[in-house]
């Protein structure tokens, strides 16, 4: 029998650990695994809200029948119809035939076109209540975060947000579940590299979800992935208004992508005119060897960003033209940026990352380097001015 994790006295954790798992949406690299957040409501109507992915069903369905002991499972609320979180729905009927399935009109919609399903089904309409005895739940539809049928799920009585992906993270929770149980500062750089790849696109629709859901009293904060907010759920509210307002923290990301180590040599070359400067949150990444998902959750952390590549048929180097194709589908906004780097026989990686970063209205702080083979000290005195343009510009 699995241990029994209650949240509070009759409402349970039923969720899951994925540490084999290599790639999250077949993107996202998950050194440190990721959890699959589902809850139990005891009640006069027992309630799950939300499952987990179907590799982890046997082991999830186990866990529920413990806790319900023979007893019904009258309700399945879906507050988000991504694999990973409905992936054990057909697992789920097959257990429990009778149980009906609660969610909103675009739930249902993707419930038919990914398993089938089209019966035994109640909707419910933002603001709609759920009387299960004791408890009470309220419905939220949060749309586009981070997909159309996403809705929060508010247990009125013990005051809990199942908030679906919404302040989620990566990473397993490995012995407690709960933010006073485990190490946070362990998990906010997942946290917040969950956030810029995931949710991040859609930042002026979280601002809109947390406006909504500022008049409501939340004690507990219960995602799908990662720890369950019960001692200050205030934090990961916090974090996310800061992150989806676009604000940055004084810092400098340099990315380069270098064959020969030329750019690289430039790449150094600013970091260190930036520490002499005072800068000290600098990070020099290498995009032919770094995901970009870490370099794009250091660029949502910092104001200034700094992309260096040498030229590669005519264009950009492709792991910087990689990285600057998914940056530029995350709509971040209130960023400074400069653009380095070398060429051979012909140029155009630099006049390429300047059109591409562009688009996203960023300011261009000082005028592009551009330098054949490597850097002369001519060239290095035009770097050192570069950085001092982005310490002049964040005093």
């Amino acid at each position: 029998m699995e241990r029994v994790i209650n949240i509070t006295d009759d409402i349970f954790y039923v969720g899951v650990n994925d540490r084999e798992t290599y790639l999250f949406e077949g993107l996202w690299p998950l050194p440190k695994g990721v959890s699959y957040n589902s809850y139990l409501i005891k009640d006069k109507k027992n309630v799950l809200i939300d499952t987990v992915k179907v590799s982890k069903s046997d082991l999830f369905i186990q866990k529920i029948k413990d806790i319900i002991n023979g007893n019904s499972l009258d309700y399945l609320i879906i507050n988000h119809m991504e694999p990973d979180h409905s992936g054990s729905i057909l697992a789920i009927l097959n257990a429990f035939p009778n149980i009906k399935i609660v969610g909103n009109k675009k739930t249902f919609e993707f419930l038919k076109a990914l398993y089938g399903i089209d019966e035994n089904l109640l909707e419910v309409k933002d603001g709609d209540e759920l009387v299960l005895g004791k408890h009470k739940l309220k419905f939220f539809l949060t749309p586009m975060i981070h997909w159309p049928e996403t809705m929060i799920t508010y247990e009125v009585t013990e005051k809990i947000a199942f908030t679906g992906d919404a302040f989620g993270g990566f990473g397993t929770l490995d012995g407690g579940i709960f933010d006073d149980e485990v190490d946070i500062e362990y998990y906010k750089n997942e946290i917040r590299r969950y956030y810029s790849n995931i949710v991040g696109k859609f930042g002026p629709m979280v601002q809109k979800a947390l406006k909504r859901l500022s008049g409501i009293d939340i004690k507990i904060i219960a995602s799908t992935h990662g720890p369950v907010w019960r001692n200050n759920p205030q934090v990961i509210v916090d974090l996310y208004d800061k992150w989806s307002k676009y604000e940055a923290e004084d810092g400098v990301v340099i990315v380069y992508g270098s064959m020969y180590g030329n750019t690289e040599k430039m790449a150094d070359y600013i970091a260190n005119v930036l520490a002499k400067k005072g800068i000290k949150n600098i990070r020099v990444m290498n995009a032919s060897k770094v995901h970009e998902s870490y370099i794009i959750n250091e660029i949502w952390r910092f104001k200034g960003v700094i992309i260096g590549t040498c030229t590669y048929n005519n264009g950009i180097f492709p792991p910087v033209e990689n990285l600057l194709i998914n940056l530029s589908h995350k709509g971040l906004k209130n960023r400074i940026f400069g653009v380095f780097g070398t060429y051979g026989w012909s140029g155009g990686g630099v006049k390429g990352v300047v059109e591409y970063l562009q688009k996203n209205n960023w300011e261009l702080v000082c005028e592009p380097i551009e330098v054949q083979f490597s850097p002369s000290s001519e060239d290095l005195e035009n770097l050192e001015k570069l950085a001092e343009c982005f310490v002049d510009r964040m005093n």
